[in-house]
């Protein structure tokens, strides 16, 4: 017989369940079915018209033709550059965005208009934005390009969209660029939830500034920041427009990630080897994840 606890919890757990039950069938039907037909499509062979053939064991994976052994593919340096990608982004927006979120926490004239310019970026379409630095960036009529050749920057204009190296890195800052507002207004609500009596007291006790701030607003920030940097390596992850629009160099070359090198395979070996890879992607990414949340326990009691 169990015991009393034990029963109280499983009691608690059946009465919530009405309450959770709209959300477990959104989570079954929007990511555990998808996961598990991919799973299913990773195992499956098909043909060039996408018609299944029977079972592919692992050939999708380390075939061949597999996602991971495919000739001419450098796995190894589009892993590195996904790491590149996910940490480069995300470090580079939470830092950004804390200073943007002190600066926009102060009392100051304008500040709600600034508010409301800094979330345009987030409030545009990614596309939108992502397609109007590729055009910016063009050799012969892009205004960008133009901008840094009157200013002395450069001295002829260079197709940054063209090499996949300078793509990727362009690619690195439309993301922290269109990151920026969510993040920033993520921490912005955090520091907005920092009691003022704790840091009137702390000012009582003789706390400075900078002691104010790293010792007690700065860890109360910890669930925000959490949460913003959590989002963010997801939405990075996955983020191909960025990547697809601003790489205009067609192959398998230096500006790939796993994520556009899936769409690369789905286009030119089929839904098989495509979910093969997705499989890899959606463990690489709970990986990345899993260090995050180790190094930072943003759970750790403040």
């Amino acid at each position: 017989m169990a015991p009393p606890q034990r029963r109280g919890r499983w009691q608690e757990t059946l009465a919530a369940l009405p309450w959770l039950a709209p959300t477990l069938v959104l989570i079954a039907g929007v990511v555990a079915y998808p996961t598990i037909l991919m799973a299913w499509t990773a195992t499956r062979k098909y043909n060039s018209y996408g018609v299944e053939r029977g079972s592919a064991g692992l050939d999708n994976f380390i075939g061949p033709a597999g996602a991971l052994t495919f000739p001419t593919v450098p796995i190894p340096r589009i892993l590195l550059n996904t790491v590149v990608w996910v940490t480069v982004v995300v470090f580079i927006t939470l830092v950004l965005s804390l200073l943007l979120a002190q600066f926009l926490n102060k009392p100051f004239r304008g500040r709600k208009l600034l508010r409301l310019i800094i979330i345009l970026p987030w409030a545009s379409s990614v596309v939108m934005t992502t397609t109007v630095f590729n055009y910016g960036l063009q050799p012969d009529v892009g205004l960008f390009n133009r901008l840094l050749v009157d200013t002395g920057i450069l001295d002829a204009a260079y197709g940054f969209t063209k090499n996949p190296t300078s793509a990727f890195w362009v690619a690195v800052f439309v993301a922290i660029y269109v990151s920026l507002p969510f993040t920033t207004y993520t921490i912005l609500a955090g520091l907005q939830s920092v009691p003022d009596d704790i840091l009137e007291a702390a000012h009582v006790d003789g706390a400075n500034t900078v002691q104010r701030y790293w010792r007690i607003v700065f860890p109360l920030l910890r669930p925000s920041m959490a949460v913003a940097a959590l989002i963010n390596i997801i939405n990075v992850f996955n983020s191909l427009p960025i990547l697809k629009i601003l790489n205009e160099t067609p192959g398998y070359n230096t500006g790939h990630t796993t994520t556009t090198l899936i769409f690369e395979y789905k286009a030119q070996l089929g839904p098989g080897v495509a979910s093969a890879l997705s499989l890899v992607n959606f463990a690489f990414c709970l990986v990345v994840i899993a260090v995050y949340l180790a190094v930072v326990q943003p759970t750790r009691e403040v």
